[in-house]
């Protein structure tokens, strides 16, 4: 940290003519003087960063409207219908709700198996991140802060969630009626037994 201070300073000087048979030429002075304490430890300078953001990349296995199986999560073992990639990198996914329960609900594609069916989806209006994002916990006080209001501050869904719930399914679920058996295909839990193994499947 102090050879890069006094570097830096070094670098701002002016170059000043001195005299005398020995010492005399030009030398470069500091506009300002180095500083006269320095710490007695080295200080870490934080390093930059270069790296930029990439958008995730897609399986190929995965396009708007294929069906997928979901592994983790309190839905696992779930079909689902993928709606599309989120700008986060995340699969939004429904049920729809109105046929298995699934809500609107963004899933790693990590998480996910990819099955060949498909489903023709209309179009869909826009659905971002944001909708996800949850208000912050209010903090409290002294007074407060023994208090237990666990139940007043319990999640709650907002009526603009529901009704975009509601508008999905109206427009996702006609499409999936059009293929059929589909509609009990995803109702269906997904379940392995003895001697089966997911990786010699064909979905």
């Amino acid at each position: 940290w102090f050879a890069a201070v006094v570097s830096s300073v070094l670098s701002s000087g002016i170059n000043a003519e001195y005299g005398g048979e020995k010492n005399g030429g030009t030398r470069t002075v500091p506009v300002q003087k180095s500083p006269r304490f320095y710490p007695t430890e080295d200080c870490k300078t934080p390093l930059k960063n270069r790296r930029v953001a990439k958008p995730t990349k897609l399986r190929g296995s995965i396009v708007p409207g294929s069906v997928v199986i979901l592994l983790a999560g309190s839905h696992r073992g779930k079909r689902v219908v993928v709606l599309k990639q989120l700008p986060s990198g995340l699969l939004l996914v429904t049920g729809p709700y109105k046929i298995n329960g699934v809500p609107l609900r963004r899933v790693d594609q990590t998480y996910v198996i990819a099955t060949s069916t498909k489903v023709e989806l209309p179009a869909l209006p826009a659905i971002g991140d944001e909708i996800f994002k949850r208000k912050g916990k209010p903090t409290k006080n002294e007074k407060e802060m023994f208090v237990d209001n666990a139940g007043d501050n319990s999640y709650k869904i907002s009526a603009e969630k529901v009704a975009l719930q509601k508008e999905i399914d109206a427009l996702v679920v006609p499409a999936v009626k059009k293929v059929d058996m589909l509609q009990s295909y995803l109702r269906s839990r997904f379940t392995l037994t003895k001697g089966q193994f997911p990786h010699e499947m064909k979905f």
